[in-house]
C-alpha cells in the first residue's frame, strides 16, 4: 500500500494536470459540466477527510497555544496582503463590479482545501487546519472593514455569515471529527495495517476528482463575462506569484520554523474562492460579471497551486 501511495504522489503534478486539461475540454465541448457545482462541496468534503487521517487530529488542540505560528498567519492574511492589494489598487480595471469582484476573493483567505494542498507541499497542515477557526472569524469581522476602506466599494449588507459558516462545518469540522474518530480507534487497537494508511492511498485521486469538479462546473460561468474575466486575470496571476513569498517573508520575521513557514506561504497564496463564489452569486445584479471574475480566480489559483507543491516545498531545505 505505501508503494502505491508514494508512487502516486511522486506522480501528482502529471496526473492533476491531466486532471485540469480534460475538465477543461470536456466543459468546453458540454457546458452542461455546470452541474458538477452541486459535487463540489461532497468531494472536497471526501478529500479532507482523507487529508486530515495523515496528520494527528487529537493533537491540533495544542497549536492554537503557539502564538507565534498563529500570529504570523494572521499577519499575513489580514495586514500584509491587505496592504499588498491596496497598493496595486491603480491597476484595478474600472468597472465597479470587476474591482468588488477582485477584492471580495483576494481579502480572504481560504479554509478548505489549502489544508490538502500545503499537505502536498511539504508544509505544515496539521498548523493550517487547527488555525482555520480563527480563519474563518476573522475575515467574516474584517471582510466589511477592508471593503469599506477600499475607495467606490460600497461594504454594507455584501456579507452573510450562512456560507462561511456552512463551509466551516461541512469542509473543516465533519471531515476532522470523522477523521479524529478513525484515528482514535485505530490508536486503541493498534495493528501493523492501519485505517489511516489505506485510506492515504486516496489523497491523490480524491484531489484529481476535486480539481476536476471544480474546472469542469466553473468554466461555463466565464464565457457570458469574458471581458471583465480577461481584464480581472493578470491581477489574479500577479497575487498567485507576490502573495507566497509574501507570506514566507512573515514567517521568518516570526521566526517559525521552515515547515510551518511553508504552511503560511500557501495560506497566503490560497484564497476563499469558493465560498466567496456562493455569496457573491446572491448579491443583486452579480450575475454574469462577478461570478466570473471570483471562478477565473479560481482557475489561476488552481494551476498555481500545481506550482506551489512543487517549488513551496523546497523552501526552507
Amino acid at each position: 500500500m505505501k508503494n502505491l501511495r508514494d508512487a502516486l504522489e511522486r506522480r501528482q503534478i502529471a496526473i492533476y494536470l491531466c486532471t485540469v486539461l480534460a475538465a477543461a475540454a470536456l466543459s468546453r465541448f458540454f457546458p452542461a459540466t455546470a452541474l458538477l457545482e452541486e459535487y463540489v462541496n461532497a468531494a472536497l468534503a471526501v478529500m479532507l477527510f482523507f487529508t486530515f487521517l495523515q496528520v494527528p487530529v487529537t493533537e491540533m488542540g495544542k497549536i492554537l497555544t503557539e502564538g507565534r505560528f498563529l500570529a504570523a498567519l494572521l499577519v499575513t492574511n489580514f495586514i500584509v496582503l491587505p496592504l499588498s492589494i491596496f497598493l496595486l489598487l491603480p491597476l484595478f480595471p474600472a468597472d465597479p463590479a470587476i474591482r468588488l469582484g477582485i477584492l471580495l476573493v483576494l481579502l480572504t483567505p481560504c479554509i478548505d482545501y489549502v489544508v490538502t494542498f500545503s499537505h502536498m507541499g511539504n508544509a505544515d497542515a496539521q498548523r493550517l487546519a487547527a488555525a482555520t477557526p480563527v480563519l474563518l472569524l476573522a475575515q467574516m469581522l474584517l471582510l466589511p472593514v477592508f471593503l469599506g476602506l477600499f475607495p467606490g466599494i460600497a461594504a454594507s449588507g455584501l456579507l452573510r455569515a450562512g456560507p462561511f459558516l456552512h463551509a466551516f462545518a461541512v469542509l473543516i469540522l465533519l471531515p476532522l471529527v470523522c477523521a479524529g474518530l478513525v484515528q482514535h480507534k485505530e490508536k486503541r487497537k493498534p495493528s501493523p495495517f492501519t485505517a489511516p494508511d489505506f485510506l492515504g492511498i486516496f489523497c491523490v485521486p480524491s484531489t484529481a476528482v476535486v480539481l476536476f469538479c471544480i474546472i469542469a462546473s466553473v468554466m461555463p460561468h466565464i464565457e457570458p463575462a469574458r471581458d471583465a474575466a480577461l481584464r480581472a486575470a493578470p491581477l489574479f496571476v500577479i497575487f498567485a506569484l507576490a502573495a507566497p513569498a509574501l507570506g514566507w517573508g512573515v514567517s521568518r520575521l516570526f521566526r517559525t520554523d521552515a515547515f510551518a513557514g511553508r504552511a503560511i506561504a500557501f495560506s497566503a497564496g490560497t484564497r476563499n474562492s469558493l465560498v466567496v463564489l456562493s455569496l457573491a452569486v446572491s448579491l443583486p445584479g452579480a450575475a454574469p460579471v462577478l461570478p466570473a471574475v471570483i471562478v477565473t480566480q479560481t482557475l489561476v489559483e488552481l494551476a498555481a497551486e500545481l506550482a506551489y507543491i512543487r517549488y513551496i516545498a523546497r523552501w526552507g531545505q
